[in-house]
């Protein structure tokens, strides 16, 4: 009794106080502490052996994507810094016109992250050209954050095929499948999502002008208004910005291309089996095309590398000391317990993994740190029931990408901060593209399985 009242205060702790902004690292440690005690799992264990080395190890779960991560934050700065990123946004907004603000948002932080480019990356970069966006289209800035967040935080980070994120290649990692595995049902999945999103978004823009709610700027939009692109700034073509995040998932994808057409080379191989160093190798290679193609990033190379560094330590670590809080809660007799429940639940085992992983990453309110807790407790079962690797790999992310976004997740928190907006003034519209809309889309892609399977 007293254990299982341990897991959930702890549980309870570690949401409370994400919620008043406490660091996640120092909250964890807290929540860990009290799950340990609670189930008499003796104190040097809880911090020197389950939470940092364990098969889901802070520790293990950073030196086995440090690389990853830092690939990442490198490709997105660089992106920044050759102003391609902002290229990418000024050339759909030249195309589409600002009056389609919400439908560029989500676009440019498509492309963006699809193509490997940090998420926070990819915030910082858009809320400076967004505060135009906004005036001039008159959109709520509570729906231009939700629009920010279907674009970077949903369809392209679990759904599309060939990704290199973190999500993308956890699960390739642990179930020796390739970043493409489950690949249709990712596109018709990540179409929902994004359909789904924009439909809503556009739905809530023409009731807000029926209300007569209307942009209305704060002082977070006079800051960053000032580090938008000059109109007399020179930017590089929309074509030349997308080429270095064509060239990654090229590089991706080229292994596939190969097999495909009946070619037989090593590298194939090699990109099946270890998808983390593949993947950075691709993001490696747009990087140095970067550097090619934008005079701007030549000038200070060395600094936006360092910068990128600096952007994929926080991430890891965060993501790390989730991780390493499930390391500790999969050691208690409660999570077993639950384990066994969700196993043992009367309903198809596709439905199963769906409850699961959805749960997993609810708690932690991380879908990288959810689903490598997942991958490394459930899914050994859930493939001994006979479910194939490739279908579980694509099913496992997109169920991970549901309850990610709950309000204490860490994502949640750094666009409200970013914004200057607060959970009551937005959360909302943030729920329905990244938590209600994913859901519906990875339990249409399950319903799509079952009867296909």
């Amino acid at each position: 009794m007293i254990a299982d009242l341990g897991l959930v205060v702890g549980l309870v702790l570690l949401i409370v106080l994400a919620l008043r902004g406490v660091n996640i690292l120092l909250a964890v440690l807290v929540s860990v502490l009290v799950i340990g005690v609670a189930n008499n799992i003796p104190i040097q264990d809880i911090f020197l052996k389950h939470f940092p080395f364990g098969p889901s190890g802070a520790f293990s779960f950073a030196g086995n994507f440090l690389l990853l991560f830092l690939c990442g934050g490198l490709f997105g700065r660089i992106m920044a810094t050759s102003h391609a990123a902002q290229g990418v946004a000024v050339g759909i907004i030249e195309r589409l016109g600002q009056k389609r603000a919400l439908l560029i948002a989500m676009l440019v932080c498509a492309l963006l992250t699809y193509g490997g480019v940090v998420v926070f990356v990819v915030m910082f970069t858009m809320y400076p050209i967004g505060v135009t966006l906004m005036r001039t289209a008159n959109i709520p800035r509570r729906l231009y954050a939700a629009a920010i967040a279907l674009g970077a935080g949903t369809f392209t980070m679990t759904a599309l095929p060939g990704t290199p994120s973190i999500h993308n290649v956890i699960a390739a990692r642990s179930l020796s499948t390739d970043l493409f595995a489950g690949g249709w049902y990712g596109v018709f999945a990540g179409a929902v999502m994004a359909v789904l999103g924009m439909w809503y978004l556009q739905w809530q823009w023409q009731r807000a002008r029926q209300r007569g709610e209307n942009y209305v700027a704060n002082e977070k939009d006079h800051q960053m208004a000032a580090l938008a692109p000059r109109p007399d700034q020179s930017m590089p073509s929309l074509w030349m910005s997308l080429l270095p995040i064509f060239v990654v998932l090229g590089t991706i994808v080229l292994p596939r291309v190969l097999e495909m057409s009946g070619v037989q080379s090593v590298w194939q191989d090699f990109a099946n089996q270890q998808p983390v160093l593949w993947a950075s190798f691709a993001l490696i290679v747009g990087s140095l095309l970067c550097f090619i193609l934008f005079r701007p990033v030549r000038k200070q190379f060395v600094t936006a590398a360092g910068k990128g560094v600096d952007d994929a330590l926080l991430p890891l670590i965060n993501t790390a000391a989730v991780i390493g809080f499930g390391g500790v809660v999969i050691q208690t007799e409660g999570f077993h317990a639950f384990a066994a429940w969700l196993l043992a639940l009367e309903i198809p085992t596709l439905m199963s993994v769906f409850v699961s992983a959805n749960l997993i990453s609810g708690v932690t309110a991380s879908a990288s740190g959810g689903l490598q807790i997942f991958m490394s407790s459930l899914a050994p079962a859930y493939l001994e029931s006979g479910i194939a690797p490739e279908l579980l790999h694509r099913i496992a992310n997109l169920a991970a990408g549901g309850l990610d976004s709950l309000p204490h997740s860490g994502a949640v928190i750094a666009l409200l901060t970013l914004m200057g907006l607060t959970h009551k003034e937005a959360y909302r519209d943030i729920f329905v593209v990244t938590v209600l809309i994913p859901m519906i889309a990875a339990l249409l892609a399950v319903i799509t399985a079952l009867i296909l399977v």
